[in-house]
């Protein structure tokens, strides 16, 4: 089974690099794990203010211990909304 976390963070207006750069860590962290096939955050090409994420996890334990583990460097106080699904696929 694999986790795929996908969507969209709409930001504080100005606030699109900063989050980005906020999310290098935890990008770098993530893609250093085995568990972790790929994690991105990525500008949109229309809306400054929103960025598009992608995940995919080997499995959901895997997912969560990062989550419980990653960096906090105050980043989601730059996200005025979300809209982010998580799929289940059986591989």
């Amino acid at each position: 089974m694999s986790i795929i976390v996908a969507g969209k963070l709409i930001l504080k207006s100005g606030a699109r690099n900063e989050f980005i750069d906020k999310s290098r860590e935890a990008i770098s962290q993530a893609r250093k794990l085995e568990a972790c096939d790929d994690f991105s955050v990525s500008p949109d090409p229309i809306d400054e203010n929103r960025v598009n994420i992608f995940e995919k996890w080997s499995s959901r334990e895997e997912l969560d211990a990062f989550r419980n583990s990653g960096p906090d460097n105050g980043s989601f106080a730059l996200v005025e909304s979300f809209h982010v699904k998580e799929y289940e696929l059986n591989t």
